[in-house]
Order: C-alpha cells, then sequence, then structure tokens
C-alpha cells in the first residue's frame, strides 16, 4: 500500500489525494502539520531532505517528492495521462505552468492569509502575488474557453494539478466571477468519476 505524507488543507498535498481516489488507489494518509515544523523534524528529513509535503513512500520503502512528479508517476499508464508524445508533453506543459506561473502567486496568496493569517509585515508580500496570478488566470480562461480540459478534450492530471489551487483561489483574494470558463471548468472538475473535496 502506497503512504501519502500531507496536510489536507494544502493544494499541493490534495492534487495527490485527488489522482489516488480517481485512480482508485489503496493508499494510507499520514498528516503532517507544517505550522509545527513535522516536516523539519530529523526523521521526516531523512525522508525528504528538501522538508516539504506531499511526500509518497511505496511498499518497498522508495520515496518519491514534488507533488506533479508524484501525479505523473501515479498516473502514467492510466486514463489521466494521454499515450500520444505531443499529448503528453501539452500535460507535462501545464503542470510546468503550475508550479512556475500560478502556484507562486495563487497558492502563496492562500497561503499567507489562511495559514499566517495575513500577518501585517505579510502585506507586501501578499499584493505582490496579484499581478501574477491574475496573469495565470487569464491565460488558463483562454485555453479553457478552446478545450473543456487544459490539455486538450481529455481530463487529465493537468486538470488535476491546477485545479488545486485555482478553485480555492478566493481564499488568496483573487475574485474567479470575471473567468466564466474556469468556473465551468472547475464544475466539470467536479463531476469526474471518484472526486473528494480538498481538507
Amino acid at each position: 500500500m502506497l503512504t501519502i505524507y500531507g496536510d489536507v488543507n494544502s493544494g499541493n498535498c490534495y492534487k495527490v489525494k485527488l489522482a489516488a481516489e480517481q485512480l482508485g488507489l489503496a493508499y494510507q494518509w499520514r498528516a503532517v502539520d507544517i505550522l509545527k515544523k513535522e516536516t523539519h523534524t530529523d526523521d521526516f528529513l531523512a525522508k525528504n531532505p528538501n522538508g516539504k509535503i506531499p511526500l509518497l513512500e511505496m511498499e518497498d520503502g522508495t520515496l518519491l517528492s514534488e507533488s506533479n512528479a508524484i501525479l505523473y508517476f501515479l498516473a502514467r499508464d492510466t486514463a489521466l495521462f494521454p499515450t500520444d508524445k505531443l499529448a503528453q508533453a501539452r500535460v507535462l506543459q501545464w503542470l510546468f505552468f503550475e508550479q512556475y506561473s500560478h502556484e507562486p502567486f495563487i497558492a502563496v496568496a492562500r497561503y499567507i492569509i489562511r495559514y499566517l493569517k495575513c500577518p501585517p509585515e505579510m502585506a507586501a508580500r501578499l499584493q505582490s502575488t496579484q499581478e501574477g496570478g491574475y496573469k495565470a488566470l487569464a491565460i488558463m480562461e483562454a485555453q479553457l474557453g478552446k478545450t473543456p480540459f487544459l490539455a486538450g478534450d481529455r481530463y487529465s492530471i493537468a486538470d488535476i494539478g491546477l485545479f488545486a489551487y485555482t478553485h480555492v483561489a478566493d481564499e488568496g483574494d483573487f475574485d474567479l466571477a470575471p473567468y466564466p470558463a474556469i468556473r465551468n471548468w472547475i464544475t466539470r472538475v467536479e463531476q469526474q468519476p471518484g472526486y473528494v473535496p480538498i481538507g
């Protein structure tokens, strides 16, 4: 059985949980509290020297970190990852976009507000996330105005990867009202078999 170390309210951890659920995988969830520095204990750092979650542990003790790498590992050779070479690259393109152009803004804003309770010293950092976050949403809106899912006509881990923080973007003070294609896509994701909510 797989073991997933994570925080149920973290988008990066949620995307792994959602994929595991939708793939019908047997796994156990090990809760890790980042605010209590549980990712910085000697035991955890022995598993992931980077001190971050999610972390996947296989039955034989093999470990894999980084949420989108875990998504790829779980989904390869399943319906959540295409077989065509270019289609595969499109999925990876969106996963790289999520980590470099989306997560640093939308996820960071949510973390400052939800986890840190928006301390005054973080006000400028929070404000700095707005431009990049809305740029990422505009790019997603444009794509989802053309195709039902981010990488084309089929639901994939590209959608899981971007859904995790996008559907709770309001918790980072991002308004999704101007993005009807994103809102419709959120509904489509929530209608996928095996869907489970965050938290």
